[in-house]
């Protein structure tokens, strides 16, 4: 059996601040102690959470024959056992106070909610478990709190005394006297009464001396110590009613050791942006303190209940811990004493009970009682079981009916009478129309919600599964206050819901969405659902017990207990009403409907601090439903340097300072005050709504409304900064973050400017929340500081440039002292941003520039200033992203900034163009060679900054295409114009043939990607062009034989890798027939010089057999021309004139040029029909006779020759080729002969 010892560790005072001590006596076992009685058994188990008892002492035993009536000496004497507490520690039968629950509510406030089912007074859970041994009256205040459920005697009689007086609760009254008791009147303590209570507060005092003498004191004293005692038990305990301030002469008479609560801080902000404190708002005069000894976590079977107790418990030698009790003799133990005495040792964990009988006050004996004897007392005999049974009947019936939480129920039974009743008096109230501050529990319950929900959201501030129940209790709490009494509970409960929808955590409508999503609980109070909630609610209370026969004066009663008697039957009542079921918290997988509801709150909270502002604003009043012009001007070319100037001072605006306010602000509000705290914390908030929200609209492609949010997000910043003395580091980091969307938006706004009117019509828009949360935005601020930078403006260059002041304004707030160290990853962002916004800016002026070269294309002009004005700003814009991409080692994107001006250099090449008087390209100017060297300077140092093509192979492989694009387009402006006027012809070619190498060195023929097809044809292209310069030089060469030969040689090759390539390629037979027949033309030059028969007829079959090559390129040509043909003839969507117009426009691009081909097909029938008569001639002239293959091969040359000779011009192209390719086919050289060309 367990035993409570109270040591000297377990000593508290009342002038200590109260916490949780989860031991109970060292000789405890495991704090449990279980009572078995036969076949009956029940476990209790107590864990004292809080005890102000002095150290354990011994109980005098007096000696027989002592006079009680008589006073000791040291009655009602201070004595160092006693401790300053009292009569109080002896356990005087002072009432309990109406609040008492509230008081051990606000102490333990972590076991509210979930932990605890019942908070009471130990007198009040007797009472209740001796109801159906009782005929007495019971009536009791009930609360519910999540799970909890608050218990408190409602002394109706006192209650009704005062609204005598003060005119409160007098619906109540009539209601009680109407329904319940006719006649009522207060009914008097007998003289009897209280003789008994100064007999036993002697003996206490008797008990604690340790002489034991009875000494004389003064008659008025002992009249006075009586009048004190029934003072204190009968006297007006009832706290007025609540007032929102606490009256000087009430503040004084404090005891000063009194604790006062303050509402918690909200965890789920930085410690320095930490919800403020609130004032005690009338808590003092209530009177809501936890006076208990001791402070008890009691667990009776499967009921969980923190009860205050003041029982003296005594200890010391052999009996540890007892519990004293003064007994007359002549009045024998009941069971209703018995379960009392009980049911006290069970909940203080006391072993034994130490009985003292007297008769008219004279001592007689002393007994000694073990706890799990008193059911088996004597005339007090009871089943444990039973009161068990009693217990779990109870609370069920509690938990099924009083469902509202923020609503007070009165349990209310009448004396000797067996059934028992439960009203709503909220309701009740509602309907008698009179307002909630007529009701004296409403703001303690209202605080006690708040505290329990600020409580959950610091333990959960990384766990959102409780977020709904925060809710819950937030919007109860917020339902029961006046906003005029109570604007600061108010304003802090909005933002606390605010608080609840994490806007800085981007997954959790991913991670968490399905779990989470449905709405509200039942129980919660909001605005839409209110209604059909409580109607819900009241349907199933009103079915929880009563029944269709009940009498019709039941018919305000929630629910009825019809006798007593039930409450004994085993489970009679089961809780069907779960107290919160599933709380789910309302997530929306939209953010911008989370955000809309923590605007929604952020302006209830702003509307309750401005309610409190007594000095009204000097600003003239407007109507919220108007809404506040966005202004919207366009922009000249020297709103440019507005913004510098702009942005200047707003850097100047938002930098850390350490000065506090000392003047009101423009609202008249004061510094310092909770509404300045609250207000800061309420414009944070809306600003990060507004963010998240233009986030979200950037990412949806809506940039109208992307600004529209964005620019709000700055008005609330602006309010912030206007009566914020100093900023902290987060929030300046937070609004770098704003200034760089900003930057965002504008950068997007100027690359979609044609969908300028839609943009417009977007950022025009208001909703009504928006439009009041300006408004009160207003009344601190008049929020211009950032107009000029959220405007949006019609120019894309302004916008550009407001981009990228927005951007330098971030890069310059991160760099600054404050967050020098904190921003560095940001940092990284806005460089980023800023290397972008400047390459985006380059990129402009240089398309600008090329624009303006464009439109004095094919006229002989100079460069002007202007171009060369666009050139400088393009080339500043790219050097200086380089210089913020080179500060983050992002070396990709400096290649790309490098490459961009490897392409502005081109453009300027492009510009210095010569066009003579003829309009015609002049020679290859020095000026196009500088800057044509500049790009490729450029394009290599973009290679090198990359390193290697795995770096990243996309921005690797444009900037080599572009690379070797410079090389080629320099060679080929050098070779078509070249400027013989300087250079020597030999000079020239060499230039021409190291830039055409360079070219072809750097395209990859290897590597498999989308450029592959175009790299291969450029290759094909500078083997065509050398082949060709080569062959050129060949023709005209004079003199030196040896070079001729070298030309000779080189234009061979070049020719063969040319028609290799060109062969590879599907789309390319025109370029591939024209090489042929060069190759061919080559071939009768080289024959034209030759003089013996055999050399010409072996370069003749040579030329003959490249012109069989030609088959391949015929192939494909027939092919397309087909494949046109087939589009011609077959117009399956007749009906569809525009469709096909669409897809022949589209198609046009690739397909055969007819005209090229006609004109190559003029060039190849001479020269074919050149070939096979020059071979024909030479055959039949040949002195030595021909072999019978030989005249076989003569004889389908003459065929050939006649019938190329025959052929119609006239016909159409496709027969044409066709017959070509059928005379190439009867030509077909020996086999082997196709393998071993394409391998050369």
């Amino acid at each position: 059996m367990s035993v409570v010892n109270m040591s000297s560790q377990d000593k508290k005072t009342d002038s200590e601040p109260r916490h949780e001590e989860d031991q109970s006596c060292p000789a405890s076992e495991d704090n449990k102690q279980v009572i078995c009685l036969g076949n009956n058994e029940v476990k209790s188990r107590a864990v004292v959470k809080y005890s102000a008892a002095p150290p354990s002492s011994s109980y005098a035993l007096l000696q027989e024959q002592t006079d009680l009536k008589l006073p000791p000496a040291n009655w009602l004497r201070e004595n160092a056992q006693l401790g300053t507490a009292g009569t109080t520690v002896l356990g005087s039968s002072r009432k309990s106070k109406p609040f008492s629950s509230f008081g051990m509510a606000y102490d333990f406030i972590d076991c509210i909610g979930d932990d605890v089912d019942v908070v009471s007074d130990s007198e009040n859970i007797k009472k209740l478990l001796k109801i159906p041994y009782s005929k007495s009256h019971v009536s009791m205040a009930v609360h519910r709190v999540g799970s909890t459920l608050l218990l408190d005697e409602l002394d109706i009689q006192e209650l009704f005394m005062r609204s005598s007086q003060t005119g409160d609760w007098t619906w109540l009254k009539e209601f009680y006297q109407r329904l319940i008791d006719q006649k009522w009147q207060r009914k008097k303590k007998s003289k009897e009464h209280w003789n008994e209570k100064a007999i036993l507060s002697k003996f206490l005092y008797y008990s604690i001396n340790s002489d034991g003498t009875a000494v004389p004191v003064p008659s008025d004293t002992e009249q006075a110590a009586e009048e004190g005692c029934g003072t204190a038990a009968e006297g007006p305990s009832w706290p007025a009613t609540f007032n929102s301030s606490t009256s000087e002469s009430e503040e004084s008479a404090i005891p000063k050791e009194v604790d006062t609560y303050t509402l918690g801080h909200v965890s789920s902000v930085p410690k320095e942006q930490n919800l403020p404190t609130l004032f005690n708002e009338g808590e003092n005069n209530q009177d809501l303190r936890n006076d208990f000894v001791r402070n008890i976590l009691w667990t009776f079977e499967d009921i969980h209940m923190l009860v205050g107790s003041n029982m003296p418990i005594f200890g010391g030698g052999r009996y540890p811990a007892v519990s004293l009790r003064l007994r007359d003799n002549n009045k024998p133990i009941n069971v209703l004493t018995g379960i009392d005495y009980w049911l006290d040792n069970l909940m203080c964990n006391v072993p034994e009970l130490v009985m003292c009988f007297h008769v008219n006050g004279i001592v007689q004996k002393y007994e000694m009682i073990k706890t799990e004897d008193i059911p088996n007392l004597e005339n007090s005999m009871f089943s444990t079981r039973v009161v068990k049974d009693i217990a779990q009947n109870i609370l069920s019936f509690l938990k099924s009916n009083c469902t509202k939480e923020g609503h007070t129920y009165w349990l209310f039974k009448a004396s000797g009478s067996d059934i028992v009743k439960l009203y709503d008096l909220t309701t009740l109230c509602e309907e008698a129309a009179e307002e909630k501050c007529q009701n004296p529990f409403t703001l303690p319950v209202a605080v006690l919600l708040y505290k329990v929900a600020s409580n959950m959201m610091i333990k959960t501030s990384q766990n959102r599964k409780n977020y709904g129940t925060i809710r819950t209790l937030l919007l109860n709490c917020i339902k029961l206050l006046d906003e005029e009494r109570h604007p600061q509970i108010i304003a802090s409960a909005h933002y606390m819901l605010a608080e609840l929808f994490q806007l800085d955590d981007v997954s959790e409508d991913e991670g968490n969405g399905e779990s989470l999503r449905g709405g509200g609980s039942e129980d919660s109070y909001s605005d839409e659902e209110e209604e059909e909630e409580e109607e819900d609610d009241e349907e199933d209370e009103s079915c929880s017990y009563s029944s269709s026969s009940e009498p019709q004066d039941d018919s305000k009663a929630v629910a009825i207990i019809k006798s007593v008697g039930e409450l004994s039957v085993p489970e009679k009542y089961k809780s069907t009403h779960q107290i919160r079921p599933n709380c789910a918290f309302p997530v929306s997988q939209d953010k911008e409907e989370k955000c809309r509801l923590v605007l929604s709150y952020v302006l209830k909270g702003l509307k309750a601090v401005d309610s409190s502002i007594k000095k009204e604003s000097d600003l003239p009043a407007a109507d919220p439903s108007t809404p506040i012009p966005l202004k919207y001007e366009e922009r000249s070319q020297n709103g440019a340097r507005d913004v510098e100037k702009e942005i200047a001072l707003l850097l100047d605006r938002v930098g850390p300072c350490n000065k506090e306010l000392k003047v009101p602000t423009r609202s008249g509000m004061l510094p310092g005050t909770w509404q300045h705290r609250m207000k800061l914390q309420l414009f944070l908030k809306a600003s990060k709504a507004y963010y998240i929200l233009s986030e979200a609209a950037t990412n949806l492609l809506k940039y109208g409304r992307a600004l529209r949010y964005i620019k709000l997000a700055l008005q609330c910043h602006d309010a912030y900064c206007s009566i914020s003395g100093g900023l902290h580091p987060q929030v300046l980091l937070f609004h770098c973050q704003c200034l760089s969307l900003c930057g965002d938006v504008q950068l997007m706004l100027a690359q979609n400017a044609s969908n300028r009117a839609a943009y417009l019509e977007e950022n025009n828009y208001q909703t009504k929340d928006d439009q009041e949360i300006l408004h009160c935005l207003h009344r601190e601020s008049c929020c211009q500081a950032f107009s000029m930078a959220t405007d949006l403006a019609s120019d894309p260059e302004y916008q550009l440039i407001v981009s990228s002041k927005c951007y330098e304004a971030a890069h310059d707030l991160l760099t600054s002292g404050v967050l020098k160290d904190l921003g560095q990853e940001q940092l990284a962002q806005v460089l980023k941003r800023l290397g972008n916004i400047r390459n985006e800016m380059g990129v402009f002026y240089m398309n600008q520039a090329a624009a303006m070269q464009a439109e004095k294309q094919g006229v002989r002009r100079s460069v002007c200033v202007a171009e060369q004005e666009l050139w400088k700003k393009s080339f500043s814009c790219f050097e200086k992203g380089m210089q913020d991409f080179n500060a983050i080692s992002d070396s990709v994107n400096t290649a790309l900034l490098l490459c961009n001006i490897g392409r502005l250099m081109r453009i300027c090449a492009q510009a210095h163009c010569v066009m003579t008087s003829e309009h015609s390209r002049g020679e290859f100017s020095p000026e196009e060679t500088l800057y044509y060297n500049k790009a490729i300077d450029y394009y290599q140092r973009a290679l090198k900054s990359l390193g290697c093509r795995e770096s990243h192979s996309a921005v690797w492989d444009s900037v080599n295409w572009e690379l070797s694009t410079t090389y080629f387009t320099l060679a080929t402006l050098l070779q078509d114009y070249a400027p013989l006027s300087r250079k020597a012809q030999e000079q020239i070619e060499r230039e021409v043939t190291e830039t055409m190498m360079k070219s072809l060195r750097y395209c990859d023929l290897q590597t498999e990607s989308a450029r592959q097809p175009l790299y291969q044809y450029r290759a094909a292209t500078i083997h065509h062009r050398l082949a060709s310069m080569y062959h050129s030089c060949y023709r005209n060469q004079v003199g030196d034989e040896s070079v001729r030969k070298q030309h000779k040689a080189l234009a061979e090759q070049h020719y063969s890798k040319a028609v290799r390539l060109f062969i590879s390629l599907s789309d390319a037979p025109c370029e591939l027939l024209r090489t042929l027949l060069e190759r061919v033309a080559f071939a009768e030059f080289t024959m034209a010089g030759q003089n013996s028969s055999a050399v010409k007829q072996k370069t003749l079959t040579g030329a003959l057999e490249i012109m069989c090559d030609t088959r391949h390129a015929f192939k494909l040509i027939h092919k397309e021309l087909l494949e046109q043909k087939e589009k011609v003839l077959t117009p399956e969507d007749s009906d569809k004139p525009e469709e096909l117009h669409e897809a022949s426009d589209s198609s046009s691009s690739s397909e055969l040029n007819t005209e090229e081909v006609v004109k190559l097909i003029g060039v190849f029938e001479p020269s074919f029909s050149f070939l096979l008569l020059q071979l024909i001639k030479l055959s039949t002239a040949s002195k030595r006779k021909l072999s019978g293959k030989e005249e076989e091969q003569v004889k389908i040359c003459k065929n050939v020759y006649s019938r190329l000779l025959r052929a119609e011009k006239s016909v159409p192209l496709i027969q044409r080729v066709s017959l070509f390719m059928e005379l190439l086919d009867q030509l077909k050289p020996p086999t082997g002969s196709d393998e071993a060309r394409s391998s050369s």
